[in-house]
């Protein structure tokens, strides 16, 4: 215990930097005299702190102090405390300084960990409140014995004081309703903006900011993270042994720990069977309530709406971590690697697709480039953006090489870019977004806007299913099972639609009775198209282009005996089409039906074998109509070729009609009919 008699005086600072940079001397002020003073709790006219101000705590100080602070625009902080509970006459004194005082502690730079290069607000402001223990007839109360006032920079307005983080508070109340929209999968934005209306506050008045509400979350996620993990691993396996054909991948880190977890459903592997040559793998989202990147692959499906592949939970965004989870994809799908890959602008990513994925064309998706243009651009050009988000669509539409960088030069020179960093990472990475550099690769119309905003509603399907990481599989698989009712309706009704015939040529009822409504819309705007061009004959195929031009064109090869067909422009490599070039030339050579190899398998109606599909038993009512419809279409089809051939379906088919009429009609065929013809 320290004696009395040594002199000396026990100084404590709260923070070490103050003790350099902050006077505080008892010269700054006069002590009180005890006729003037009087306690603050007594009255409500106390609202600037006064030399002989009487307090009963020395919390009781901060307090007041702390409100008159915020007032005026500042906060304050705990400085230095002379004296220690318990240790001779125990605590004797404490100083309260703006949150601004002291300087920046010099700060020992060390390679081995990287440095935050964050900007300090302490500018060694002097204004402070000091109090001292006073004993008075046996009571112990503190007093003001020291009060400056004066700031060495601005104070903020009563708008903007709230930002500070001493003022910055979150209720129990509030964060049960933040951990309630956690579970539910919102964004941080989103709850605050679902906050700032339930309490009628204009946006950025809430006594917290999205920031908080992200340590907030972080605090949650440490406490509750591994016992979810136990019980999502615990669902994986319980669906495993219920439907064989589930397929869970996992790894555990060095504590035994969950790091991360893959899987897919049986009717995503059946799906990737057919559609799986092109693929976008989404990692741009999050789980919100853990805070964990999610993985999404999707593709899209003969009727040109979206299918789910799989899903990935990743610990982290690392190589490491994203060719775990491309490995673990690929033996889901029996090894059986996609022609394209869609992703976000990441350079692991990248990596690791090229190691894992080596004979798949690796492209990004326009649509996440795009979504960055605002940030990226807005303030840069100005009032000048719209012009150049024109024209930068233009090149990305170009189909020469050449052209796309020569007009990306100009672009450059026109609105003064050069040294913009992100233009020249756009155009480093060219080969990866650039439509001229990607056509000879099959992406199934996946980079056009109306598939991404078809893309990106079905993922928030997975999103929106949020609550607990042990239930996310479940619902995943919900989501994906989930019938659409429009989507679906939509699908019938391309299917017993009356297709309206445009042109009337052969080739065009020929690939009507095969191809979906939806790849027949792609195929007959070719087609309509066709008919504005001319074809002439080289030396070495066919030069086709539009009738009012007189130079350029597209170069055609056509080898009738072989029924083979190419353009320059690659349009039926990448996307599955034929395009108005070939179809001008096929036209030209007299050609009524265009050739089998020229109507994909994953186009038609049924994009599996009819063997196949009957022999699954998986196949639903709908997939069995439709694979009807597609087996009609074909008898039409080759009925109408000859004479022969039409008198024998018609007697085939009467035979097979009197038969189908004599079976009973059950209610489910009825239930699942009606209702399109209803809608139609």
């Amino acid at each position: 215990m320290m004696s009395e008699d040594a002199g000396q005086m026990l100084v404590i600072y709260d923070d070490p930097s103050d003790q350099r940079s902050l006077s505080l001397d008892e010269t700054s002020s006069t002590e009180e005299s005890p006729d003037e003073t009087r306690l603050s709790l007594e009255t409500t006219n106390d609202v600037v702190p006064y030399i002989g101000q009487r307090f009963a705590t020395h919390d009781a100080a901060y307090e007041f102090y702390s409100e008159y602070a915020k007032r005026c625009g500042f906060s304050i902080r705990r400085h230095r405390t002379e004296g220690k509970d318990g240790v001779g006459k125990g605590l004797t004194r404490r100083y309260f300084v703006c949150h601004r005082a002291g300087n920046t502690p010099v700060k020992t730079l060390n390679d081995s960990k990287p440095q935050r290069n964050r900007k300090s607000s302490r500018c060694g402001c002097q204004a402070y409140l000091r109090i001292s223990k006073v004993t008075d007839l046996g009571a112990v109360e503190w007093r003001v014995t020291g009060f400056v006032n004066h700031h060495n920079h601005e104070l903020l307005e009563p708008n903007q004081v709230w930002f500070l983080p001493a003022y910055r508070t979150i209720s129990d109340a509030d964060k049960n309703q933040i951990l309630m929209f956690a579970k539910t999968g919102i964004s941080v934005q989103q709850m605050m903006r679902l906050m700032e209306l339930e309490k009628c506050v204009e946006p950025g008045y809430l006594p917290f900011t999205e920031k908080d509400v992200r340590n907030l979350l972080q605090s949650f996620r440490k406490s509750d993270q591994e016992d979810e993990s136990i019980d999502l691993l615990r669902m994986c396996r319980n669906n495993k042994e219920k439907d064989p054909n589930f397929k869970f991948e996992y790894t555990l880190d060095s504590n035994n720990r969950l790091d991360n977890i893959a899987w897919s459903y049986a009717s995503s592997i059946q799906s990737y069977d057919s559609y799986g040559d092109a693929v976008v793998f989404d990692t741009t989202h999050r789980l919100t309530a853990f805070d964990m990147p999610l993985g999404i692959w999707v593709g899209v499906n003969n009727y040109g709406m979206p299918c789910f592949f799989g899903c990935v939970l990743l610990r982290e965004e690392s190589l490491r971590s994203f060719s775990w989870a491309l490995k673990a994809f690929l033996g889901f799908m029996n090894g059986k690697a996609p022609q394209t890959i869609l992703t976000d602008q990441n350079m692991c990513l990248k990596e690791a697709i090229a190691i894992e994925m080596p004979t798949t064309k690796h492209a990004l998706c326009i649509w996440m480039i795009v979504a960055k243009f605002p940030s990226w651009f807005n303030a840069v050009l100005g009032e000048c953006y719209n012009e150049w988000k024109a024209e930068f669509y233009r090149l990305y539409n170009l189909e020469s090489i050449e052209d796309f960088e020569l007009g990306w030069r100009d672009m450059v020179n026109s609105f003064g870019l050069h040294t913009n960093r992100h233009i020249a990472n756009l155009f480093a990475l060219r080969s990866l977004w650039a439509l001229p550099y990607l056509r000879s690769h099959f992406f199934a119309g996946m980079t056009t806007t109306g598939h991404s905003k078809a893309i990106n509603s079905f993922i928030q399907r997975f999103l929106r299913a949020q609550t607990r990481l042990a239930h996310f599989v479940e619902q995943v698989a919900v989501a994906v099972d989930f019938k659409d009712p429009a989507a679906e309706q939509q699908t019938m009704q391309q299917n017993l639609q009356n297709i309206c015939l445009k042109t009337g040529a052969p080739m065009e009822s020929h690939a009507a009775s095969i191809l979906t409504p939806f790849a027949f819309s792609m195929l007959q705007e070719q087609l309509v198209l066709a008919a504005h061009y001319a074809s002439f004959q080289m030396d070495d195929g066919f030069l086709v282009r539009h009738h009012t031009k007189l130079e350029g064109g597209q170069k055609v090869y056509w080898v009738p005996q072989e029924g083979i067909i190419s353009c320059s422009c690659h349009q039926f490599e990448f996307s599955g089409i034929l395009c108005r070039h070939a179809l001008r030339v096929l036209s030209t050579g007299n050609c009524f039906q265009i050739p089998d190899r020229y109507l994909p398998l994953r186009w038609r109606r049924i994009s599996t074998s009819p063997a196949k599909l009957l022999q699954s038993s998986s196949s639903d009512h709908t997939e069995r109509i439709q694979l009807l419809q597609s087996m009609v279409s074909t008898l039409v089809a080759e009925s109408a070729k000859s004479k022969e051939r039409l008198n024998m379906a018609t007697e085939q088919v009467s035979v097979l009609l009197s038969r189908i009429t004599e079976q009973p009609v059950t209610s489910q065929g009825v239930h699942d009919i009606s209702p399109i013809h209803r809608n139609l």
